[in-house]
């Protein structure tokens, strides 16, 4: 039984054999930019220069540093109202809210079990998903009352390309495989990866970029279907409400999904 088991939990990607999926552009917006961090149901965009996070709506923007932890590792706005900034170099979180104003700091260094912390996402309520490069586990862990609530059963024996999360699930890409977990801990999915870099999530969609090559996965979905992009370049990408965003080192482009 627990061979059978294992055997429903495994599922290999394959190539829809219909057309590929097609985008209108919408805009192009000149943006200048170390990375994009988001964009919201509203247009706002959320994106770092020099080490610095900045929210830019149309009518204002706002931003926020913190020179004394240095680097910022990774950040993370799928969640406007409590927006996480991740400082590897001194194993510290930071949670803001939606005027970027500091709301909590948890110094994992200095918890009561102390967490080597590589990758940082959102999660449900006052939980992020983190990585414990350590013990190789990854954890629901709830910053306000700063515990674990909730790991995984098995460590994940391979580098992490990519990780993202919704509220429901966490995504972890590495370069044999994209796991998919809920919020017990528990592996529900496991994809095989076939040179897929990085990974965005919109509605339980999935969308996967090898290169400069864009493919969406729909919920309850094994196949891969690849989406038209005519030679756009992508340095990075993200897909909120079906709206796909691409950043090329100059600007960003906001083209619609034509899922139907």
């Amino acid at each position: 039984m627990r061979t059978l088991f294992y055997f429903f939990l495994w599922v290999s990607f394959s190539i829809k054999a219909q057309s590929t999926i097609r985008t209108t552009l919408i805009k192009e917006t000149p943006v200048i930019a170390d990375a994009i961090i988001g964009i919201d149901n509203f247009g706002t965009v959320f994106f770092t220069k020099t080490n610095t996070i900045y929210k830019k709506s149309l009518e204002k923007t706002i931003s926020y540093n913190n020179l004394q932890l240095g680097a910022l590792t990774s950040a993370n706005s799928f969640n406007p109202l409590k927006i996480n900034l991740f400082y590897q170099e001194l194993n510290t979180l930071i949670i803001l809210d939606n005027r970027l104003a500091e709301i909590f700091k948890i110094d994992f260094n200095t918890i009561a079990n102390y967490k080597n912390v590589s990758h940082v996402t959102t999660g449900f309520d006052n939980t992020v998903w983190l990585f414990n490069q350590d013990d190789q586990i990854l954890e629901v862990f709830d910053y306000k009352k700063q515990k674990t609530i909730a790991r995984t059963l098995r460590p994940i024996d391979s580098p992490i390309l990519d990780m993202t999360s919704n509220y429901n699930y966490c995504y972890v890409l590495t370069p044999k495989k994209l796991l998919v977990y809920n919020y017990f801990g528990s592996l529900v999915r496991t994809f095989e990866n076939t040179g897929f870099e990085t990974i965005e999530e919109d509605n339980e969609t999935l969308y996967l970029k090898k290169g400069n090559t864009l493919v969406l996965i729909k919920p309850k979905d094994n196949t891969l279907t690849p989406i038209n992009l005519e030679d756009i370049l992508i340095t990075q990408f993200f897909v909120t409400n079906e709206t796909l965003y691409i950043y090329n080192n100059k600007s960003l482009q906001e083209l619609q999904i034509n899922t139907k």
